[in-house]
């Protein structure tokens, strides 16, 4: 019995947040738009890949002769 008497706040406090998430999230426009999401999922509106960026040109560094070592 005393379980209870801890289990039922906790429990209604619980649904209590639930329900203040549930209506902040309404006011915030998270359901405005459900078509929205599952039709966008199935537009393909990528850009073409332009190779010519895709792969750097070698650099050429020139070639320095060694200096002798002195030994």
């Amino acid at each position: 019995m005393t379980g209870l008497v801890f289990l039922i706040p906790v429990a209604l406090s619980m649904g209590l947040f639930g329900l203040f998430a549930f209506f902040w999230s309404l006011k915030n426009g998270q359901y405005d738009d459900l078509d929205g999401a599952a039709a966008r999922i199935l537009m393909d509106d990528d850009l073409p890949i332009d190779r010519t960026l895709a792969v750097p040109e070698p650099v050429s560094v020139p070639a320095t002769p060694k200096e002798p070592s002195g030994e």
